[in-house]
């Protein structure tokens, strides 16, 4: 089988750089394509290239950007021909930095902000990435015996519990919550689009947990010690989770624990 290939969307910084490191460390001799807005001020990122030869490349994609997407897409399909597993992990709370916590701090500029990173680039980038998930060797998650069942490729989409309808018992956050909700009922969409296809391929929304990153940061006061991860040990969890995938998994929120959560 020929070496898996993993997307990193949003790899400058916190999750999504801990995927390069984890695929790049745990999955030899995987491939990883890692993309962010801006290369040249993603240090951390540069010299993981430099430490890992031949496996890693950074592309520039602004997810909020069509144009980017496609063109990215473009040069990997000439490149690499295929994908195994896209992770679209790049966020955003609010432009502000801080949740609204009530009306007053609700804006047009700020909701439709912070849809277009979390909800609407996962979905544009599902829609030119999907054809090169259809031509992957399924080379992550966990393929059945019978083929019919097997998939070529997973969509992981980061999602976060406060995007749970159902569990939303506190309110605020309206921007963050709608966005999370709004990329929760993509993977579902896509779930089925894409499980009917042959190829399949499987699509989740995975919540991390509370980690520590400049997003959750100005809240880590409310948050217990022991519930607060680095993104070393959400995304170990994570990647289990996405070890065991298959398509009778597929369009489904789970916890970082496995759980499954409600919609």
């Amino acid at each position: 089988m020929a070496a898996p290939i993993a997307l990193i969307q949003g790899a400058s910084r916190g999750l999504g750089l801990e995927f390069c490191k984890h695929i790049l460390k745990s999955k030899s001799p995987a491939a990883v394509i890692a993309t962010c807005r801006n290369p040249d001020g993603a240090g951390e990122l540069q010299s993981l290239v430099g430490q890992n030869p031949g496996r890693l490349t950074v592309l520039r994609l602004d997810v909020t950007r069509e144009e980017d997407v496609q063109g990215a897409a473009e040069w990997v399909k000439g490149s690499f021909g295929r994908l195994d597993l896209i992770v679209n992990s790049s966020a955003m709370l609010h432009p502000s930095g801080k949740g609204e916590t009530s009306l007053r701090d609700v804006s047009a500029k700020g909701i439709i902000s912070t849809l277009m990173t979390n909800s609407v680039g996962p979905l544009v980038m599902a829609k030119y990435f999907a054809p090169l998930l259809q031509k992957g060797g399924g080379g992550f998650g966990q393929q059945p015996a019978e083929k019919a069942k097997q998939h070529s490729g997973i969509i992981v989409n980061i999602t976060a519990k406060v995007g749970s309808i159902g569990d939303n018992g506190l309110g605020g956050w309206y921007s963050y919550r709608m966005s999370k909700a709004a990329l929760n009922m993509a993977t579902r969409n896509l779930s089925i689009e894409l499980g009917r296809s042959r190829p399949k391929v499987v699509c989740v929304s995975l919540h991390p947990g509370t980690v520590n990153t400049d997003l959750s940061r100005p809240y880590h006061r409310n948050v217990p010690k022991d519930k607060l991860f680095n993104t070393e040990q959400s995304v170990k969890c994570l990647m289990s989770i996405i070890d065991t995938l298959n398509i009778e998994k597929t369009g489904k929120a789970y916890n970082w624990d496995g759980s499954e959560l409600p919609w």
